[in-house]
């Protein structure tokens, strides 16, 4: 059955069988499929919208990144509604899975554009959404913001990033793929340097000329063990406060390589040294606190890598869902 945002956006890869009771109890049978909706125009109140953003050929690694979203979906009948650290239900909320982004088999330019018009068309037709890109690589943070951009071309956005790289990789040799996000974001003018802010770089994983193209543009970051000094709460607030007197939307990004590879076997680009678990639910929770933050995305976690009880899949999901505990706790 084909949704009303049909043709820019497909309806969902999956979807479970939805229970006859009205009792939720667990994340499947809280957030609903699109094509279960009978009155579009009822849904525009909706507060949280979920986007499958199925692509990784624009990978510099190879990458399954394209399977997240369906796995995604198949991993929440592990979780349920209700956050016992926080003692807050998220069945509150009303969600809905909007179904995925429609990709060309080798057009990625295609694929690309096919980002920004599903993640316009969103923004057109939710009237305040909380917005979850689920990808994919993280080539679709930048076409994501584009689109965001083009329904709100007065209002100036800002970028929350975890991730273990500048991904300000030069757009003459890499193109719009996973290691140049910020920097097309620039380069576009969507984004200022002086808006970015990025937590998590650590040791060998940059080269140097990332880091001066960074300081020359401005664009804010913190090592991981500046954080860690600091305190990943307190670096994130740090961040928020400044976003929040420059911006009118905070953007967060979390690149599952931020994560030790100890704790992210299923990410292409997984590095010793990183983030723990903790850490990052740290840093997610007091983003999603922030009013600001309208969107956020979960990109680079390949599933295809992960091991047999698909612990990378699980924590991805974890992350989403204290997200949303963060915007509950508003």
């Amino acid at each position: 059955m084909k949704s009303f945002l049909y043709p820019k956006i497909n309806p969902p890869s999956f979807t479970w069988v939805r229970p006859e009771s009205d009792k939720v109890d667990k994340v499947h049978e809280w957030i609903q499929p699109i094509t279960a909706l009978t009155d579009p125009e009822r849904s525009k109140d909706t507060e949280v919208v979920i986007l499958g953003v199925p692509l990784s050929r624009s990978s510099i690694s190879a990458s399954g990144a394209s399977e997240f979203p369906e796995s995604f979906r198949r991993s929440w009948k592990n979780f349920a509604t209700y956050n016992l650290d926080d003692d807050v239900d998220l069945s509150e909320l009303t969600a809905l899975d909007a179904g995925d982004v429609p990709m060309h088999v080798t057009n990625i330019q295609k694929c690309h554009q096919n980002i920004i018009d599903a993640a316009a068309a969103v923004q057109q037709h939710f009237s305040n959404p909380t917005v979850c890109g689920i990808g994919g690589d993280h080539s679709i943070t930048a076409m994501m913001v584009k689109g965001m951009h083009l329904e709100n071309p007065d209002e100036k956005i800002g970028i929350l990033q975890f991730d273990t790289h500048f991904d300000l990789r030069d757009m003459s040799d890499n193109g719009p793929s996973n290691g140049t996000p910020m920097r097309n974001l620039i380069e576009s003018g969507v984004v200022e340097g002086i808006n970015m802010y990025n937590i998590g770089l650590h040791g060998f994983y940059n080269t140097k000329d990332l880091k001066l193209y960074a300081d020359e543009n401005g664009v804010n970051y913190f090592t991981l063990r500046a954080a860690r000094k600091k305190g990943i709460e307190e670096t994130v607030q740090q961040c928020l406060e400044e976003l929040s007197s420059k911006v009118d939307i905070i953007y967060l990004t979390v690149d599952m390589d931020v994560l030790d590879i100890a704790f992210a076997p299923g990410v292409p680009a997984s590095t010793p040294g990183g983030m723990t678990t903790e850490e990052l639910l740290e840093g997610v929770l007091a983003a999603g606190r922030h009013p600001k933050v309208k969107a956020m995305d979960i990109v680079c976690l390949d599933p295809l890598r992960d091991t047999k009880d698909q612990p990378t899949v699980k924590l991805g999901t974890h992350v989403f869902l204290t997200f949303l505990t963060g915007v509950m706790l508003r």
